[in-house]
């Protein structure tokens, strides 16, 4: 009987990634490309594999991602939360390990908005004088 795949969703910044983990041999896709080709920065790569490695699953599952919003790094940290949080419906046991190493704790940073009358978010025009 297959095991029926897990899901989780994970956030950072304004990227959102849901993840698909199923068991398998190591395969990692995001948005339909092998991950090592759409994260060509090795600290990319890092951070989306250090769930695996903390629990000790790298080649145990086939992982599928969806991913969109903000940019590379950000999008990098969702998947990273969102394996972690797939591997915690696999095992409960690996949750003292992951929170350890800090990969269940949503970045819940955010870009800070424009205010009116100014040129950013803190940002102001130049002062004049005279």
């Amino acid at each position: 009987m297959p095991v029926a795949p897990y899901s989780a969703t994970g956030r950072r910044k304004t990227a959102i990634a849901q993840v698909r983990m199923s068991q398998g041999t190591g395969k990692i896709t995001v948005n339909n490309r092998p991950f090592d080709e759409y994260f060509q920065v090795a600290s990319q790569q890092n951070l989306l594999l250090r769930p695996l490695e903390v629990a000790q699953s790298r080649n145990a599952y086939d992982i599928a991602v969806s991913a969109n919003g903000g940019g590379l790094n950000g999008q990098a940290g969702a998947i990273s939360l969102g394996i972690a949080r797939a591997l915690l419906q696999v095992n409960a046991e690996l949750r003292p390990a992951l929170k350890t190493n800090g990969l269940l704790t949503r970045d819940s940073r955010m870009r800070e908005r424009k205010k009116p009358g100014q040129p950013g978010a803190r940002k102001r025009f130049q002062f004049s004088k005279r």
